[in-house]
């Protein structure tokens, strides 16, 4: 689950992480207000959105008068951004974080990361900061640190120096930059996240080191420790599908083909997407049913894939072993009569109560096109939405 910049400050806070004072505003006149009661010189206007790139898409701007806050407010508020982030549909801009200006002296990047190569979680940093990390990881790698944090002692203030004088920071504020590392990767830990990316972060004329950009994204499988975190959530940042998939403990994403999938496990359903590619096709989302699904499970993951207008048809693709077949069968019968499904449906069913879910689908009197495997299926949605 993602959050906005404001919302990650307001928690990076909590923890003694030092970012710069700032309220967030709705409308063209609470920005202006909020602007007049921080009382900064300078003001930044932020356009909040769940995608990164903001600046270079107009979404944020230095105000030095009322004004010019009421100028940039009017013209970000309701502005489509377009990000490398957001995809060519962009986000339309709902809110503002007005920010008192900072003097920066110099910026840096730190980031905390689970690193699936080591199985641990690492603290990233570069004094290449205020530019994308992913274009310096690739044009000079050699600029980025880290350290491996052992989960049995965890982050070690020698670590957090260690990455404090290898980013240049300034010697006399190594200590001030090492307990904001410590509070970060406090934060990181205690709130179950799962990046938790400052960029920049800055040290300031007067002997700041500060926080100006905060992106925290947060385990979801651990959110139901997290009510304070759950009332962050922003529905008008989600695609409509993916919140009603979570109703139902669904994983869905919603993807840009046509051919709709319904598959029980992460990796067959990856498995499935890639099949589909091979032969010519576009998989329309990804949804992983689960280990557990009932028959009204599968009936509202097959309202879900419909309700995407692009998809022209649906693979379902079953691995029975805690799922049963027949119950797959069941909830696709039960959808199809539902909603007077007319498009294409191929159905590859293996495992448990199979022999069952077969003859449910056979007896159902619906146009249910049976696949010997999982290749089979897939050439066969694929030749039937073409």
């Amino acid at each position: 689950m993602n959050i906005h910049e404001y919302q990650g400050k307001e928690v990076l806070k909590q923890y003694g992480v030092a970012v710069p004072n700032g309220k967030v505003a709705y409308t063209v006149e609470e920005a202006v207000a909020a602007a007049e009661s921080l009382g900064s010189p300078v003001t930044v206007v932020k356009a909040q959105i769940h995608a990164g790139g903001r600046g270079k898409a107009g979404g944020v701007k230095v105000a030095k008068n009322s004004d010019e806050v009421r100028e940039y407010a009017s013209e970000i508020l309701g502005k489509v951004l377009v990000t490398h982030q957001t995809g060519p549909e962009g986000k339309e801009v709902k809110r503002l974080l007005i920010e008192e200006g900072c003097d920066i002296r110099k910026e840096y990047y730190v980031g905390v990361v689970v690193d699936r190569a080591t199985g641990r979680v690492v603290m990233m940093a570069s004094e290449e900061g205020g530019t994308e990390i992913e274009e310096v990881a690739e044009a000079t790698p050699e600029k980025i640190f880290k350290e491996i944090i052992d989960p049995a002692v965890g982050f070690q203030v020698f670590q957090a120096r260690r990455l404090a004088y290898a980013i240049n920071i300034p010697n006399e504020l190594v200590n001030k930059a090492a307990k904001f590392m410590l509070a970060l990767y406090e934060a990181f830990v205690d709130k179950d996240c799962s990046i938790a990316e400052i960029n920049p972060l800055v040290v300031t004329g007067d002997g700041n080191v500060m926080a100006l950009d905060a992106k925290l994204n947060f385990d979801s499988n651990a959110l139901y420790r997290h009510k304070d975190i759950q009332e962050l959530r922003d529905l008008d940042e989600e695609d409509e599908k993916e919140i009603e998939a979570s109703k139902y403990d669904l994983s869905y994403i919603a993807l840009d083909g046509n051919i709709g999938c319904m598959v029980n496990g992460a990796g067959l359903a990856m498995a499935t997407m890639d099949i589909i590619k091979y032969y010519g096709g576009d998989p329309a989302n990804f949804l992983d049913v689960g280990g557990g699904a009932t028959t009204e499970k599968v009936t509202e993951a097959f309202k879900i894939i419909l309700s995407d207008a692009k998809v022209e048809g649906i693979f379902v693709n079953i691995f029975g072993g805690i799922m049963r077949c027949d119950v797959i069968a069941d909830g696709v019968v039960e959808a199809a009569k539902q909603l007077g499904l007319t498009k294409p449906l191929v159905v590859r069913l293996e495992g448990t109560n199979v022999d069952l879910g077969k003859k449910i689908l056979s007896e159902s009197g619906l146009n249910i096109v049976a696949a010997d495997s999982m290749a089979d299926g897939a050439q066969k949605i694929v030749a039937l939405v073409k």
